[in-house]
């Protein structure tokens, strides 16, 4: 596997393209979808392997009906650093035109030796991207160099308008990138890569603002008595966008990136006019009704469903290297609404709703919301404390739970029956019931892979086995105990269940989906005051 060929049709004096140095082969797994507008528009199709980028050039893109074919040419073996390689080629230099890195994520090789079984010309695998998810088969014909690209498995519902046209890498578009003269970091920070038609400049980008751990809600059994406001309370993923000059981040609340998962927001975090910027929001997917929905975010990570994505912003920390932390959360409202005004991306104001609370909730529980979030008129933003200035009026119950184990499945079901999840109490944790419902077959086959790579010997729970079962059914006995499966306590998971039993079991629990942006250890039950 060799990069000669790559090196020796190019002129990197002229081309920002990386330089042809092989990579130690790591066994990694990582794949890029590159939109390439040359001589003529295709896709650039690369698989890890090697130490190098295995490329077929794709004329008319990948497919996603079951069995369909498409054309797809192999080139020269390109170098890693390519994978994240966006912008402009010079015009006159070889695949002179641009750039964009449309798709990216891993790619699961259905067999024990993939160079050997690409070599005999066939590889089966399964790719794991932001815009791409599902098996395909790469199939080499009699030419040398021809092989068919088939979309293997279940149909794959086709990529928005939008989505088609926006980088994963910077939530650009080919005719921005075209026309820009920024240099972008790469997710990796190792390398930057312009945007223009120029020879590459280097340019120092604008700094990001730091990052400020978010705001937390009480929860609260009645509105309390005083000036409030009050808001939707969004069922999605709490997150931080940081805007400062020609980058954006996307965070969690524990400081994960967000902005490879929902890459689709970004370019409008981009266009917040401003020169910097900290804004407190969630991002959530919308169903049919305009209602968010954690189950639809699920499922868009499964690839089963492509639902409406948003970043509904309620606070404003920093605009213009100005910190507004301090300032009455009216001022800071205030700010964000003409920050937002006129806005027709994927960020959006969620504004305080006029009426008195009571009337909100019944309004709220009519549309099947989850509840509101009450705020204290005239406070302050207090970084990462639970002061009671933010409260959350619940219609729902519903909260995060960690997962310690999983029963065998009965019947039919594969992979797990039910899932064992418990809080921590006082630095111990103490089991809360079996969650068996929410789940389809491409979710259990998914959790069940992951709780292989966290398997454990030991029961994770203080109080497990039981004498004797919970009221509804929830308990472990002795018995049972050897018929469970244990992991080690750090995936969390959102759990919407009827109540809390009396010997601290839950009741009637549906599983929504899994929650990176929560720590585990920081998992416990919620009680109202």
């Amino acid at each position: 596997m060799s990069l000669k060929e790559y090196v020796r049709k190019r002129n990197f004096g002229k081309t920002p393209e990386p330089g042809g140095r092989k990579a130690a082969a790591k066994g990694g797994h990582r794949f890029v979808i590159q939109k390439h507008d040359a001589s003529r528009l295709h896709y650039d199709f690369r698989l890890e392997m090697g130490g190098v980028l295995k490329s077929w050039a794709v004329p008319k893109g990948v497919p996603f009906v079951k069995g369909e074919k498409r054309l797809a040419v192999q080139t020269e073996d390109h170098p890693l650093a390519y994978i994240d390689f966006e912008g402009s080629i010079p015009e006159g230099q070889y695949g002179g035109g641009t750039v964009m890195v449309w798709d990216q994520g891993t790619y699961e090789p259905l067999s024990k030796t993939p160079s050997k079984e690409l070599a005999g010309g066939k590889l089966h695998f399964v790719l794991h991207g932001s815009k791409l998810e599902g098996e395909w088969y790469l199939v080499r014909l009699r030419d040398g160099d021809q092989w068919l690209l088939i979309r293997g498995g279940a149909d794959m519902k086709a990529v928005s308008k939008k989505q088609e046209d926006t980088s994963v890498l910077s939530g650009r578009s080919m005719r921005e990138l075209s026309k820009g003269d920024r240099v972008w970091e790469s997710k990796s920070a190792t390398k930057k890569v312009s945007g223009s038609r120029k020879p590459q400049r280097s340019v120092r980008p604008a700094p990001l603002p730091e990052f400020v751990e978010p705001m937390k809600a009480k929860l609260a059994v009645a509105a309390p008595k005083g000036d409030w406001i009050y808001e939707i309370k969004f069922d999605g993923f709490r997150a931080l966008a940081l805007k400062g000059g020609s980058q954006v981040r996307l965070l969690s609340r524990n400081e994960k990136d967000l902005g490879g998962k929902f890459p689709e927001l970004m370019g409008s975090i981009l266009a917040l006019p401003a020169q910097d910027a900290i804004v407190d929001g969630e991002i959530v997917a919308l169903d049919e009704k305009g209602r968010s929905s954690f189950q639809l975010l699920q499922a868009r990570e499964l690839g089963q469903e492509r639902p409406p994505l948003f970043f509904y912003a309620f606070d404003l920390l920093q605009l213009d290297g100005e910190s507004l932390i301090d300032q009455p959360l009216e001022k800071r409202k205030e700010k964000l609404s003409k920050l937002l005004a006129g806005s027709k991306g994927e960020v959006r104001f969620s504004a305080a709703l006029e009426s008195d609370v009571k009337r909100l909730l019944d309004q709220a529980r009519g549309l099947g919301l989850e509840g509101l979030i009450g705020k204290r008129l005239g406070s302050a933003y207090e970084p990462g404390k639970r002061s009671g200035a933010w409260i959350k009026l619940k219609l729902q119950q519903e909260q995060e739970f960690v997962i310690g184990g999983y029963t065998d499945p009965e019947g039919s079901r594969p992979h797990f029956g039910a899932l064992l999840v418990g809080v921590h109490r006082r630095g111990k944790f103490h089991f809360a019931g079996k969650v068996g419902t929410g789940f389809n077959h491409k979710l259990l086959g998914a959790l069940h892979r992951a709780f292989k790579k966290i398997a454990s010997d030991t029961c994770p729970f203080v109080d497990l086995p039981e004498k004797r079962s919970g009221r509804y059914g929830q308990g472990v006995t002795a018995a049972e105990m050897k018929r469970c499966h244990w992991v080690e306590p750090t995936m969390v998971c959102q759990v919407k269940f009827a109540e809390w039993t009396r010997d601290d079991r839950l009741r009637q629990p549906v599983f929504l989906g899994l929650r990176e942006d929560k720590d585990a250890r920081e998992v416990v039950r919620e009680k109202a005051t």
